[in-house]
């Protein structure tokens, strides 16, 4: 496999525009293995749309240990032909001041990956080449190897900005992608709108390839991608488990890590899918697990189906373990508020969810358990990621926080917070985690999902 990295010089340079336009354009020419740097779960969606592969997410925080990083970069890759990464943010940004701290540029330097910068033209000509070369000296180790010109408003324009870059750097420009209204994609509060809610979706990413085709020489991207050198061994290989987990798995609730799912089934696990939108009844599962998603998008149809809503309360109710991320707590609330709505949810927690105008959380945290629960043991360190637009408030005192929550920048403690809880055996809460953090953390929450470890 030889690899690539899109980064951009800024959120909103149109990266994400210039990778699913690529994806498309090479898929059928090529096996594409795609990525994306960070935990986003969006744009992952997107990509698997493409290359009918599940996209997998690079993240140096969620997955600390080096060699782990590595192994999930390189795990099934033989037989494909390009890995194709996408970036986050501006190729610098990361958390807090340190360029290398969890940012698109470090994950480059990690893995090894050269990078193709995406420039926002709109409004400059030749101060793009000042930029450019700003980010090159910036941090000489990471490997930019080229560049494409976005959001071009002319052929003049961008023969302006290219020849800039040409006359001052030594960056091959790989081309452009025009201005086009028509190939915007529409974002809500937590990114783009998912993919399977856009009824034109696969008409505008074909306009996109279109434009791709005729503005950008792909033969000189696939030139500028490196092969792997190297391929690591699954660190977690030698744990085996018997279990049956329920998967929420719908429009309701689809954030979910690649590589979770994955790790999940290889050690033994069986994924039974289930619709909390849709369907009657539970399936016969040891388990369940809700992830995060869009739950206040179809808070009407989730308050109405009761049948779903009363077989997961009698799961809950009946020692049987749940585990719940994001929209998970806010589906296993009693309340979701919206505006001037009110919805029933499921009600296993005493508590109301409310959506609000801004983020309340953005981020990477570190969770530390007040006491032992299904997430992990009293003072355990849980790495995670929270990112929301809605509140969780106890409807009474009985209902407390288990996780003390803090927000670490620049090695300093900059928030922090408590969130969590848990009723019985189930567990819900904002956090998001990635199981390949730590392999003593996973084995143990196998355990407390009521796996039988072997």
């Amino acid at each position: 496999m030889k690899k690539v990295l899109i980064a951009g010089v800024t959120s909103g340079s149109g990266k994400t525009t210039a990778v699913l336009g690529i994806l498309k354009a090479l898929n059928d020419q090529y096996k594409i293995q795609s990525y994306k740097v960070g935990p986003d779960y969006v744009d992952t969606k997107f990509h698997t749309r493409i290359t009918k592969r599940p996209a997998r997410n690079l993240d140096n925080y969620l997955v600390p240990e080096p060699a782990t990083l590595n192994y999930l970069f390189t795990a099934n890759t033989k037989g494909i032909d390009l890995g194709i990464v996408e970036g986050v943010m501006g190729l610098y940004d990361g958390l807090g001041t340190d360029k290398d701290a969890y940012s698109t540029a470090s994950i480059a330097k990690q893995l090894n990956i050269p990078v193709v910068l995406v420039v926002n033209a709109r409004a400059t000509s030749t101060s793009a080449a000042a930029i450019l070369k700003g980010f090159i000296e910036f941090d000489p180790a990471v490997p930019i190897k080229g560049v494409i010109i976005n959001n071009v408003m002319s052929k003049n324009h961008y023969e302006l900005i290219a020849g800039a870059i040409h006359r001052y750097l030594n960056l091959p420009v790989l081309g452009y992608l025009p201005h086009n209204a028509a190939t915007s994609l529409p974002s809500r509060q937590l990114g783009l709108v998912p993919d399977d809610e856009l009824p034109n979706i696969d008409k505008k990413i074909s306009l996109i390839a279109e434009e791709v085709k005729k503005h950008i020489d792909l033969d000189q991207l696939v030139e500028i991608a490196r092969p792997l050198t190297n391929v690591y061994r699954d660190p977690f290989s030698k744990i085996r488990v018997k279990l049956r987990l329920g998967l929420a798995k719908d429009k309701a609730f689809n954030f979910y890590y690649a590589d979770n799912l994955s790790l999940l089934k290889k050690v033994g696990v069986e994924l039974v899918p289930f619709s909390p939108l849709k369907d009657k009844k539970l399936p016969n599962v040891d388990a369940l697990y809700i992830g995060g998603g869009y739950p206040e998008e179809f808070a009407a149809q989730l308050a109405a189906n009761t049948a779903m809503k009363n077989e997961i309360m009698e799961f809950s109710q009946a020692q049987k373990p749940i585990y719940a991320e994001c929209g998970g707590l806010m589906y296993l609330g009693k309340t979701l508020r919206e505006e001037n709505k009110t919805y029933s949810m499921v009600g296993i927690f005493n508590g109301e969810s409310q959506m609000t105008p801004r983020l309340k959380k953005f981020g990477y945290c570190v969770a530390y358990p007040k006491q032992d629960c299904l997430l992990g043991n009293k003072g355990q360190e849980i790495i995670g990621h929270e990112f929301h637009h809605s509140t969780f408030t106890p409807l009474d005192k009985h209902l407390t926080p288990v996780l003390n929550m803090q927000k670490i920048r620049d090695n300093k403690i900059v928030d922090t917070w408590d969130g969590g809880y848990q009723v019985r055996r189930t567990f819900a809460s904002y956090l998001h985690v990635h199981f390949y953090q730590n392999q003593q953390l996973f084995i143990q929450f196998l355990h407390n999902l009521g796996a039988e470890v072997q």
